[in-house]
């Protein structure tokens, strides 16, 4: 909302969902005239071994890229969370980012992300959800209770900002799920077309429902000051963000395994024919995390990680591979509406990518990790701990 503008940022963002849906099925559909049941076997059937490799290399950076923004918000938020237990001073272990990322890495994401199926994952994923729930519900009550007490900035409601093309980036980042889809569609008790069509609707409806509400309230209360990290923008002493925080960092930590799945079937697929032994499942999985670990240890701002990553892997893996594929392999009529649908988001993937990838070279977002926000000092009278509105 603050690189696009809130009321063009609400279109675009049910605009990505729409073309998230749309691709979806239809990279499954894919799937079923080529006979192939992976997203890179479907690749290399359609493009060949270039087109396998394009796609390799986007499918492996993506969810890594992705691993190492986990981290890097694990460190951000839980630090801020244990802050806030008495006795903690500012030189304990306890608030050091990266003693925060390696201990939930050893002890939480590494032994998830050892599983094999990825179908195990499902009770972990419905905590997941009822987290951000939650969270959601605290960043509500602050958009109430907070918004006031956060200055008003310069053209906060404009229609539309000159970074449009940065936050579809950021949106697709949001929503990707394309390098994953057939892991999901192949652990269906019945995996049709019917059912996938089902499901992708619910999920990506429920998707853009709470990425809407979370837009809105965010922005609604921090304007232009928003953080790439909503959590930084609220003060270190209010007890509620601190919650949410903490359900915050839950959430990702949850979330880290299912793509460490993905990179890892990447690995197997392109290194080992599609079968890993147990003893290199192992030792791959501990390379994948280790290494997104040590570099979430030497980096630190989220905002252009979101992007970079949003528009030189995710808009390629939703707007662009899944039609291409589609394209070549339906026989329908060019002017068929699948066809033509095909043909608008492969265009609009190719502008965004091109367009995003400049403007976030030439425009990056500043980032203002690990600060206090201004209208958090003791100067500015706040109710930080109150829960209803005055």
């Amino acid at each position: 909302m603050k690189q696009a503008g809130f009321p063009l940022g609400i279109l675009l963002l049910f605009g990505v969902a729409y073309i998230t849906d749309y691709s979806i099925i239809l990279l499954i559909k894919a799937g079923n005239l080529s006979g192939m049941n992976t997203y890179q076997a479907l690749v290399h059937k359609t493009y060949g071994f270039i087109g396998y490799l394009i796609l390799s290399t986007l499918q492996f950076l993506y969810p890594f890229i992705a691993m190492i923004s986990y981290n890097i918000t694990t460190g951000d938020t839980l630090t801020k969370v244990f802050q806030r237990i008495p006795g903690v001073g500012p030189d304990n272990w306890l608030i050091d980012r990266h003693f925060v990322i390696l201990c939930t890495t050893i002890i939480f994401t590494l032994p998830i992300s050892l599983y094999r199926d990825i179908a195990k994952l499902g009770k972990i994923s419905l905590i997941s959800l009822i987290l951000t729930i939650v969270i959601l519900v605290i960043v509500m009550i602050r958009a109430v209770t907070f918004s006031s007490q956060v200055p008003q900035t310069e053209n906060a409601w404009v229609f539309a900002k000159s970074n449009a093309v940065q936050a579809i980036g950021v949106m697709s980042f949001a929503f990707i799920c394309h390098h994953n889809s057939f892991l999901i569609y192949g652990s269906l008790e019945e995996p049709t077309l019917s059912n996938w069509s089902r499901i992708t609707h619910v999920s990506v409806s429920l998707a853009v429902s709470i990425s809407m509400m979370f837009a809105a309230c965010g922005y609604v209360t921090f304007k232009g000051y928003t953080e790439g990290d909503l959590f930084e923008n609220y003060c270190r002493d209010d007890d509620l963000a601190t919650f949410g925080r903490f359900c915050y960092g839950v959430t990702v930590i949850l979330t880290f395994p299912i793509e460490c799945f993905v990179t890892r079937e990447v690995i197997a697929n392109v290194f080992f024919k599609g079968n890993l032994t147990t003893v290199f499942h192992v030792v791959v999985t501990i390379i994948i995390v280790a290494v997104a670990t040590g570099i979430s240890l030497v980096y630190d701002c989220l905002g252009i990680v979101l992007e970079l990553n949003g528009v030189l892997s995710a808009t390629p893996l939703i707007f662009i591979i899944p039609t291409a594929c589609y394209l070549k392999l339906s026989e329908e009529r060019w002017n068929h509406s699948d066809s033509l649908i095909s043909c608008l988001i492969l265009t609009v993937g190719v502008l965004v990518m091109t367009v995003g990838f400049v403007l976030t070279i030439l425009h990056p977002q500043e980032c203002s990790h690990g600060k206090e926000m201004f209208y958090c000092f003791p100067s500015n009278n706040s109710l930080y701990n109150s829960t209803l509105p005055p």
